[in-house]
């Protein structure tokens, strides 16, 4: 667009047009040109206004993700510290359950088993306050009186949910 409003310029001004007419139609031509070149040049500044502002996001946006991205790595360690070390923890636990499993009478473990199976893993329960903490009821008086009276290694188990009652200093007894 600019070469042909040059040369069309060129043309008028080294006196190359010979009619009026021709004259008036390549002075409107040159005009309309430069009104068309403006226009253009309008749109090309809007597009490069929208291209800084889409950067300037998206240099937001890639900023942002990178953020995001080092504390989802930073969480992702954590998390994996705090599974190791609980893994390690429930080794030792399960290790020292073994142990002192192996120190106890071997029909008492396998009734603490089969409750433990049947009970979603919770064999025995303590006895706090007249209540079996298993499932969770206050035990009646003629079934505390039963309590008391048995001997101190006898095998107690609650009436209810049919877990081995540990007796303790707050079992109320």
């Amino acid at each position: 667009m600019r070469a042909r409003a040059t040369r069309d310029q060129q043309r008028l001004d080294a006196g190359q047009v010979g009619s009026p007419k021709e004259l008036e139609s390549l002075q409107h031509e040159i005009a309309t040109l430069g009104r068309r070149q403006s226009d253009l040049e309008d749109v090309v500044l809007e597009v490069m206004e929208r291209l800084e502002t889409v950067q300037a996001r998206l240099g937001e946006l890639t900023a942002e993700r990178e953020e995001t991205q080092a504390r989802v790595a930073e969480q992702t360690a954590s998390r994996d510290t705090t599974v190791a070390e609980i893994d390690a923890e429930v080794d030792g636990m399960q290790t020292q359950r073994h142990t002192q499993a192996g120190q106890l009478d071997a029909d008492l473990v396998t009734l603490y088993e089969k409750i433990r199976a049947q009970q979603a893993g919770i064999g025995a329960a303590e006895l706090k306050q007249r209540r079996c903490t298993g499932c969770r009821l206050e035990l009646n008086n003629v079934e505390i009186s039963r309590l008391r009276a048995a001997e101190e290694d006898e095998v107690l188990r609650c009436e209810e949910c049919r877990r081995i009652l540990v007796r303790t200093a707050e079992s109320g007894l």
